[in-house]
């Protein structure tokens, strides 16, 4: 399949209904958007299956919905530094930005090397980027310690003084995130929480208040009770 292939399948599956709803409720505001349900776009990538190159083509099409199937068909173990880069600078909403860094750029080699100059860089979508991934390196990430983790919250304490809304937004899911992932991360997440719930920024009082009411969840504490539970376990071994 091309990617000229690719863009008439989407088309046959998009409507106006869906469109607008990307809009009007979800926020996303893509130049090039022709309204595919995600289920689709998922669908699609089923069908296709992994194609580096067509990934590459996809994303210069420029339409919203081929470059969220590019986030799905191309191979991470191909994705370099420099694509990433690339593809981070045509970053003009949540959507896009999201779907990369959740179903692709987290399972490339060189994620963590873009989480703090991505976090440090001006432009929305791509600081935003750049807390997204951390949050997506939170959950997927499984090989990695505590460690590269522990650093990166330091990226949020500074991060969280962004007023803007889309980095303020990263910013809270990469601090839940990465205070979810282990007992330890949890203690560190909900000590940052707490300072900045007390801030006199608005952003970061809004951050450490909802990370407060999410890591103090009884959902929360139960999955890491099961984790210190298992801990206790191989030590016992």
């Amino acid at each position: 399949m091309t990617a000229r292939d690719a863009v008439a399948w989407l088309e046959r599956k998009s409507s106006k209904r869906v469109r607008d709803e990307q809009r009007t409720r979800y926020g996303i505001t893509a130049a090039k958007a022709l309204g595919v349900p995600m289920s689709s776009i998922q669908q699609l990538a089923r069908e296709i299956g992994r194609d580096h190159a067509l990934a590459e083509a996809l994303w210069k099409t420029g339409v919203y919905e081929a470059r969220l199937l590019a986030a799905y068909v191309d191979e991470p173990e191909r994705v370099t530094a420099a694509q990433m880069d690339r593809w981070a600078r045509d970053f003009d909403n949540w959507g896009v930005c999201d779907t990369l860094c959740f179903a692709l750029f987290d399972r490339s080699p060189y994620a963590w090397g873009q989480v703090g100059p991505w976090c440090r860089r001006d432009e929305e979508f791509v600081r935003r980027a750049g807390f997204a991934l951390l949050a997506c390196l939170a959950a997927h990430d499984r090989t990695s310690s505590d460690a590269p983790f522990l650093r990166a919250l330091k990226l949020v304490a500074r991060g969280a003084t962004d007023e803007r809304n889309f980095v303020k937004k990263g910013v809270s899911w990469a601090l839940r995130g990465t205070g979810r992932r282990s007992p330890a991360l949890h203690a560190a997440a909900t000590s940052i929480a707490r300072e900045l719930s007390d801030s006199d920024t608005p952003s970061a009082r809004w951050i450490g208040k909802t990370a407060l009411r999410e890591l103090g969840s009884p959902v929360v504490q139960k999955a890491l009770a099961r984790q210190r539970g298992k801990a206790r376990g191989k030590a016992a071994r």
